[in-house]
């Protein structure tokens, strides 16, 4: 029988189980066989029917079930398969599948059969299929290839598509048959891998692949550029064949733990390339585990870092060290001062602090140059560091000033004696090119923990024993003290209540009257300016104008100071003509002003109508010293507008006659300290005799200081001098007490 033989032939052909990966070819022509002998039984059916015999029937019907069970059998064997399975007439009419190809059609078998292809795709898609199922009935072969069709989801799913025609027993064709695989995900696979393979291939990052025992299967090839080993170089070793050493056998112990213990490890490591190169990488291992928990084998990402930890390195030197001495700059020392600090707390032991300013170094800036400036800063930053240990750290603050920090110290002598060492070393010369340079430098030293225990009152105690230093004679070195610490809170005090003083306009003016040497009359007055505190009382310049230099708060005190006077100068301008008020005008003041600010003061004095002449700035000699073209100018201003300029405190300066020629000056006032003596002093006698018959030579006229007896009265009286100031005339009195006596004729005395 047919069906007994199709059964042992697919039993023989695919096995006792039927197997979807069998050779379709083969299984292809039995089902052709079977449609042929198929074919053949329904024709001797056809003849049976004919003869209309009982027995014929009978035929009929066994030939009937026999059918029926071999299309069952078939249609078993066929819903079996996991694949798409079909089978057309010649014409496109579909004669059977397999379920696998109603689902995927999306139609049951009843809406299959008996229908073409174009009445179940879109007819682009049925007119590409048709035209193939007709080149493979005409060429009589077999034909494979892969499509793209729409499953009942709409999904795109790509098909691996047989298509094989079929013959009768006498070699007509009957039809066609197909068997279709869904290769979709096989495909994807594919195609990550092929993704996969060209990344390989052509990143730019090195890959290399290991087994379980780190031993080198493959490698890309940025990894053999990076590296600079080929594939046959590093193949069967471990990536610890790149080691420069600067790794030890504990760090590679460490990364392989880890990578047994989590699977994952990242880092930077330093290699050594094939030419002997040491560069940094970038390293990321993860381990391969199979699905029984057993290790298959490693893959390392790793990329060359070389540049860019030359670039943070330039970075992170550039924000913790002096670009022109290579010492540490102001950041790094804190740092290390937190870590002495910890050393020093652990240890129970002491640490020193000294702050080392180099004097006058701004002098040989201005007039060496920026460049033999920057040599001697360099060349001093390497004689300090010669005087000390090699614990000890050396910093750079900023322009001239430098820091050390003495670690363990038990003994304040061997602070002084480092400190020592460092002062003579930076007074020995600079020999900087074609110049000799000689500089000194002030020391201040702080110690931990006697003295502060932060870092930021270390720096401030180190810079108030610094300056101490200074004021006392430079080229020296101070302790702090708390005495110190107690003036620069002081200090900080009362800057803060010096600002609130010039908000709340916390002052007032007395004036000093200065009187005429022959006829004694009062003819001149000082504006000195005082401060009304609200705790204190009134506070005298003396305790207050440096800060308010420093401050800048002079600028706003020097334009009150001005108004005021100019207010009181042209009232008393109608009691005694030609009366005239002195103001003091500080040199960081005159520095500053500007065209504006010296416009305003002028206008000021005419609004108060001050007379021409009754106005008279006091500068000191070293503001002429210094001047430069805005100060010249300034002068002009002044002299133009009929303020007149007087030179305060002679011959404690320069006392420079070219100076006094060169600038339009009025008034020379002799210094007290050489008025005090005048009467003791035959030298101070002679000098007041020569500076008055120098200014009178000049066209100058002369204003003595700080005259408190009569005996000093008549030697300047004697001398020439034109003018007297002082105690024995009067105190700073009030504006109207100093009214009272001009309208009254007195003199002061």
């Amino acid at each position: 029988m047919h069906h007994r033989l199709l059964q042992r032939q697919l039993r023989r052909t695919l096995g006792a189980e039927f197997v979807p990966d069998a050779s379709w070819t083969q299984f292809l022509a039995l089902i052709s066989d079977y449609y042929t002998e198929v074919d053949r039984d329904r024709n001797l059916i056809e003849n049976a029917l004919a003869v209309n015999s009982e027995e014929l029937e009978e035929l009929y019907a066994q030939l009937r079930r026999r059918a029926d069970a071999e299309q069952a059998l078939l249609r078993s064997f066929t819903n079996s398969i996991p694949d798409l399975f079909f089978a057309k007439s010649p014409e496109g009419l579909y004669l059977g599948c397999n379920s696998e190809f109603e689902r995927f059609v999306g139609r049951p078998e009843t809406e299959i059969i008996g229908y073409r292809v174009h009445d179940l795709l879109p007819a682009a898609q049925a007119a590409d299929i048709t035209t193939i199922d007709q080149a493979v009935l005409a060429s009589g072969r077999p034909h494979s290839r892969e499509e793209w069709q729409k499953d009942p989801a709409g999904q795109m799913r790509c098909i691996e598509m047989l298509r094989a025609p079929y013959y009768g027993a006498d070699g007509t064709l009957i039809g066609l048959l197909g068997i279709g695989r869904d290769v979709t995900e096989r495909r994807r696979l594919e195609e990550q891998n092929r993704l996969a393979a060209q990344v390989y291939r052509h990143t730019g990052e090195g890959m290399l692949v290991t087994d379980a025992e780190f031993r080198i299967l493959d490698i890309n090839p940025a990894g053999m550029r990076i590296t600079g080993y080929s594939l046959e170089d590093v193949r069967g070793r471990t990536p610890e064949m790149f080691n420069s050493g600067r790794q030890d056998r504990a760090f590679y112990d460490s990364m392989r733990r880890t990578i047994a213990e989590i699977g994952y490890w990242n880092g930077e490591i330093w290699d050594r390339r094939q030419d002997g190169e040491v560069h940094a990488k970038s390293v990321v291992v993860n381990r391969l585990d199979e699905e029984d928990g057993s290790v298959h084998g490693h893959v390392m990402f790793f990329s060359d870092i070389t540049q860019k930890k030359q670039a943070d390195d330039l970075i992170w030197r550039q924000a913790n060290f002096d670009m022109l001495t290579g010492l540490p700059n102001r950041r790094m020392l804190r740092e290390r001062l937190e870590h002495e600090i910890r050393q020093a707390d652990r240890a129970r032991c002491s640490m020193a602090l000294l702050l080392i300013d180099l004097d006058h170094f701004k002098e040989i800036n201005d007039t060496l140059g920026h460049l033999i400036g920057d040599d001697l800063l360099v060349e001093a930053a390497r004689r300090i560091s010669a005087c000390t240990r090699e614990t000890d750290t050396v910093a750079r603050l900023g322009g001239d000033e430098f820091t050390t920090i003495l670690t363990r110290i038990n003994d304040a002598r061997h602070v002084e004696a480092i400190s020592q060492k460092i002062l003579d070393r930076l007074a020995e010369p600079f020999q900087l090119g074609d110049s000799v340079v000689y500089v000194s430098a002030s020391l201040g030293i702080t110690l931990y923990p006697q003295d502060a225990t932060e870092v930021e009152d270390l720096l401030k105690s180190a810079d108030q024993a610094m300056y101490v230093a200074k004021r006392q004679g430079r080229n020296r070195f101070s302790h702090f003290t708390q005495g110190l610490q107690t003036a620069a809170q002081d200090r900080l005090r009362t800057i803060g209540e010096l600002r609130e003083a010039v908000w709340q306009k916390q002052f007032h003016l007395h004036f000093q009257p200065i009187v005429d040497t022959v006829s004694g009359q009062i003819r001149k007055a000082e504006a000195l300016l005082r401060w009304d505190h609200p705790v204190r009382g009134v506070v005298p310049p003396a305790e207050f104008i440096a800060l308010a230099e420093e401050t800048g708060l002079i600028a706003q005190l020097g334009d009150w100071v001005f108004r005021e006077a100019t207010r009181w100068a042209a009232r008393w301008a109608t009691v005694v003509p030609g009366f005239q008020v002195s103001v003091n005008v500080s040199p960081v003041q005159f520095r500053t002003e500007d065209a504006a600010a010296r416009a305003v003061w002028i206008e000021q004095m005419c609004a108060a109508g001050a007379p021409a002449g009754s106005m008279v700035i006091e500068i000191t000699e070293g503001v002429l010293l210094s001047a430069d073209m805005d100060a010249a100018a300034a002068l002009r201003d002044f002299r133009a507008a009929g303020i007149q300029i007087a030179i305060d405190d002679f011959g404690t300066g320069y006392s420079s006659l070219g100076y006094l020629n060169r600038f339009d000056i009025d008034f020379l006032k002799i210094d007290k300290s050489f008025v005090q003596s005048i009467a003791t002093d035959a030298g101070n006698g002679a000098l007041c005799e020569a500076i008055v018959v120098m200014a009178h030579k000049l066209g100058l006229r002369v204003i003595a200081e700080g005259v408190e007896t009569q005996e000093q009265a008549d030697r300047l009286l004697r001398a020439g001098s034109d003018f007297a100031q002082g105690y024995l005339y009067s105190r700073p009195i009030p504006p109207e007490q100093l009214e009272a006596i001009l309208r009254h004729g007195a003199h002061g005395r």
